[in-house]
């Protein structure tokens, strides 16, 4: 069964964005640290165009992360433009020309706006909610896992309605002593079980699945 997967990196003190975000620090100051772990890594390297890189026990968990996706769903501020309606000549995403997820992906807005191609990734812009996104992302994916890249209002919101079925929560050695916390809006009504520990030679890597 098609499930929803998040793969996500903090700070020791809870931050998954610095202080600050904008255009010159689109994860905040100091949040870009947060992923050294997976920038270093051949696995993470390849889909980005880009050679070399490390095979470490890192690697495990984020080839578990990206495996039979397929589709993504993200948040109008991981995708970029800032808020509010869409210009004349709307932001075109922080991703470049050939964008590394190569599969659908459906990002939450509240203003609409045509699908955007580029390369070998088709934006989609939902206008609906988390629920039609999701619908949406499993249709496109045919019987592939969606993958919820962020950011943290995304995540809360499908937390928070108990529609992810697992994730892996990378702990950064850093703090960012402020920025935007990864679990806020989310409350104990959400059940989850550890079911694995992995020690990279960066981060710290939890893996947990929704209980019940």
């Amino acid at each position: 069964m098609a499930k929803l997967k998040l793969q996500i990196s903090v700070s020791l003190d809870g931050y998954l964005t610095g202080p600050n975000p904008g255009e010159e620090h689109p994860l905040g100051e100091g949040g870009e640290a947060l992923h050294e772990w997976a920038f270093k890594l051949a696995a993470w390297r390849e889909p980005h165009g880009r050679e070399g890189g490390e095979v470490n026990p890192s690697t495990e968990v984020f080839e578990d992360a990206t495996e039979n996706v397929g589709a993504v769903i993200m948040g109008r501020g991981m995708f970029g433009g800032g808020p509010g309606p869409w210009s004349e000549d709307p932001w075109q995403g922080w991703w470049g020309d050939e964008p590394p997820f190569k599969v659908p992906v459906f990002v939450l807005t509240h203003h609409e706006r045509e699908p955007l191609v580029k390369g070998e990734t088709t934006f989609h812009f939902v206008t609906e909610g988390i629920e039609s996104a999701l619908a949406q992302a499993k249709e496109a994916a045919s019987g592939k896992d969606v993958a919820l890249a962020g950011g943290a209002d995304a995540i809360q919101q499908y937390l928070a309605a108990g529609e992810v079925d697992e994730m892996w929560i990378n702990v950064a050695p850093l703090l960012l002593g402020g920025g935007t916390r990864l679990l806020d809006n989310v409350g104990p009504e959400i059940g989850l079980e550890q079911v694995r520990a992995i020690e990279g030679p960066d981060a710290a890597h939890l893996k947990y699945r929704a209980a019940g």
